[in-house]
């Protein structure tokens, strides 16, 4: 079994900077892709950013120069350095983590979620 335990968050002014936190544990023998995706009251789930286990990274438009992901694979570990903060990007945030635990089964995992809310 994998768990993802996210931290960081919480309520920053616009133009502020907030930093996610979400480190895996459990099983694991290796981690391909990892992920942030968000979401807003009354919209869907949209994917943030994700890095995969090489380095290179995805973002989502919206996010592009404001946002950083990156992860530390010895520590089993995703980060989201989110600058310029906007009233926008308020939503709850979640981890994802696509984990081999042996075998040839990938399975993907998700954190608790965490609340970002960016003030006007």
């Amino acid at each position: 079994q994998v768990q993802l335990v996210q931290s960081g968050g919480g309520l920053v002014q616009a133009g502020g900077t907030l930093r996610l936190s979400c480190a895996a544990s459990g099983t694991i023998f290796s981690i391909e892709t990892m992920a942030w995706d968000r979401q807003a009251p009354g919209k869907q789930r949209e994917l943030v950013a994700r890095i995969a286990s090489g380095g290179s990274t995805n973002y989502a438009d919206s996010v592009k120069g404001r946002f950083t992901i990156s992860r530390d694979n010895a520590k089993n570990t995703v980060y989201l350095v989110m600058n310029s903060l906007k009233p926008e990007d308020t939503a709850v945030y979640y981890c994802n983590a696509d984990v081999y635990s042996g075998g040839t089964v990938l399975r993907s995992y998700w954190g608790q979620g965490t609340q970002v809310t960016v003030s006007s």
